[in-house]
């Protein structure tokens, strides 16, 4: 509920994705529409909010795949930064700071800690044995080699952690590896030095701050493997440099020919970006008080890939840094969102890339169709069928012909305006308390980061003004009783006031125009944009967000008598039913061009 008098500071950190291709529907319902629409709920309630991520520009993800487009690995962060930017823009993200992480302040921020580890003492060097391909005569970093999982078994396991299984190891430890680059198995293990990050001295520290009793609503798969793997005292050292040249330089004498490699600096991205969000804004200290003081709450929103990563890595690295940075507050990790009953596959063309899906439906449905069904506790699946029914049935026919019959009567038979009310029945305070009682219930679910309750919640008060109509039937009303018809428009248009504001977080361009069609001026969207920002290491594109006069809080408002009404039009457009074939045909053409 509104918290004016002492509003609560969230810092929303979201997954920081590789430039290295589109993102797609399984990101955003991962990691990427989760985050915005708990900061939306939390700035209604009046919080402050700064909600940050940006491109990870670093890491063999990127070199490989500018490689294989046969172009500079900055010209490949340039295309698919300036893209993601573009398409969270489109499906209405409100970062306060989208950014990236090739910047000259995130270099600073990795130095920094970099040399906080190395004075604390969680950073040593060692040789390190490393696969080296024979063919192309390299050393190869994580993402360069693949084989088989030692642990699952999985034929397709990453040089540093299996996609299947989830968990992380050494590249040596692949089964039967091949080279990504050449596509050869003509490797040997080498020697080489490198920096490592000492997570078995950190591992004492971790498990007492995972067992400190803050953590029960945390989800349980995120929660159970970081105190197992904290104290199973088998954690070591981990590498945080490689023999590539692209990435953030190592701070030290005698390592020019390696970099900081990418899972080490990513991470910092969040501290970075708070920094930047703050200097950008001329409040370049403020930054502080979001990461010193215990009260500031920070929720971390990623993909189940990324658990090992925020729920024990980094909160190690934070642990180790000595300055009493704040750790997790919860680390809401969704499970995976398979297409058509198949894992969703990069490689294999398997997928629905976000900027495609924008450029033929509207965002709105979408993002009630990956929350509704989000992978919140298990793996789920997206089918154009089920797409196709969710936005006929439950957005066109449930919510939207709601609004636009009650929003149509009331400016065609009472003047354009809000009816007087005459007494209330008991039907009516009945629907009126339900709509009231809805902003504790569904804001209770938000809290606990559990959005697809919390829209399920918002949805079953849209079905119950639509069952209140028809039971009162007031274009029956308005022959014989015009008063009485009145005031059940009168006492819809509050619910659909109500659910305007209860829906905002999840359909905020919908919510948007509604409150238009409703007579309010002012805004509830919040102004995002794109900007560009310039510093030593060149010029990038950011998305920002300003929505500080929102008009708009989360608690019953109640619309005065009288006041005028713009004319309506249909929120959402109903879908033929040959889209189900025709995306499927798409799939199916994209499958086959990889294959």
């Amino acid at each position: 509920m509104p918290n004016d008098s002492h509003p609560s500071k969230y810092l929303v950190c979201v997954a920081w994705p590789y430039a290295s291709g589109d993102r797609h529907l399984g990101h955003v319902a991962g990691a990427y529409l989760p985050p915005d629409i708990y900061a939306r709920y939390q700035r209604l309630c009046g919080n402050e909010v700064r909600m940050v991520s940006g491109s990870d520009t670093h890491g063999t993800p990127v070199t490989v795949a500018a490689a294989a487009e046969g172009i500079s690995n900055a010209e490949m962060v340039a295309h698919y930064h300036a893209r993601f930017v573009q398409a969270f823009k489109d499906l209405g993200l409100s970062f306060d700071l989208f950014t990236h992480t090739d910047t000259e302040n995130h270099w600073n921020v990795t130095h920094e800690l970099f040399l906080n580890h190395l004075k604390n003492g969680y950073l040593y060097r060692d040789s390190q044995s490393q696969p080296y391909c024979l063919v192309d005569q390299r050393f190869l970093a994580d993402r360069y080699i693949e084989g088989t999982c030692p642990i699952c078994g999985y034929a397709d396991a990453r040089g540093d952690q299996c996609d299947n299984c989830g968990n992380i190891f050494d590249a040596v430890e692949l089964i039967s590896p091949r080279c990504k680059i050449c596509g050869q198995s003509q490797i040997e293990v080498r020697e080489t030095e490198h920096f490592f990050f000492d997570l078995g001295k950190a591992s004492p520290d971790l498990a007492q701050w995972l067992n400190d009793g803050n953590k029960s609503h945390w989800r349980h798969a995120v929660y159970n493997y970081a105190k197992q793997q904290a104290e199973s005292g088998e954690l070591r050292g981990r590498a945080i440099t490689r023999d590539i040249d692209w990435g953030v330089s190592i701070p030290v004498e005698g390592f020019d020919d390696k970099v900081i490699y990418v899972w080490y600096d990513a991470v910092q991205g969040y501290l970075s970006a708070t920094r930047e969000v703050f200097a950008l804004d001329g409040e370049a200290d403020t930054w502080r008080e979001w990461w010193f003081d215990p009260e500031v709450k920070s929720l971390y929103f990623i993909g189940k890939d990324n658990i090992p990563f925020h729920s024990m890595i980094w909160p190690a690295m934070l642990i180790a840094d000595g300055r009493g940075l704040n750790l997790p507050y919860d680390v809401p990790a969704n499970e995976y969102l398979n297409i058509e009953d198949k894992k969703i596959s990069t490689s294999r063309r398997w997928t629905i890339g976000l900027p495609d899906f924008l450029s033929r439906y509207d965002p709105d449905p979408l993002r009630y169709a990956l929350t509704i069904n989000a992978p919140e506790t298990r793996d789920v699946n997206f089918t154009w069928e089920e797409f196709l029914r969710r936005n006929n049935e439950e957005l066109v026919a449930t919510w939207g012909n709601l609004v636009n019959r009650v929003l149509g009567f009331a400016y065609k038979r009472f003047d354009g305006a809000v009816p007087e009310p005459g007494s209330f029945d008991e039907i009516d305070q009945a629907l009126l308390a339900e709509s009231e009682a809805a902003f504790e219930r569904v804001g209770a679910e938000l809290d606990a980061v559990r959005l697809k309750i919390a829209l399920t919640r918002a949805m079953e008060l849209a079905h119950s003004a639509n069952r209140y109509l028809n039971e009162k039937a007031p274009w029956t009303q308005i022959k014989t009783e015009p008063a009485a018809a009145g005031t059940t428009i009168y006492v819809a248009l509050q619910v659909i006031d109500r659910l305007k504001v209860l829906l905002n977080p999840f359909l905020p361009f919908t919510t948007q125009q509604l409150h238009g069609y409703l007579g309010y001026e002012g805004d509830i969207f919040g102004n995002l944009y794109i900007d560009e920002v310039s510093d030593a290491r060149g010029t990038r594109p950011v998305l920002r967000y300003k929505g500080n006069d929102l008009q708009a809080r989360w608690e019953p408002q109640t619309l005065a008598p009288g006041q005028a009404l713009n004319k309506p039009k249909a929120l959402y457009t109903k879908l033929d039913n040959s889209i189900i074939e025709e995306e499927r045909e798409r799939l199916v053409a994209h499958l086959a061009k990889a294959e």
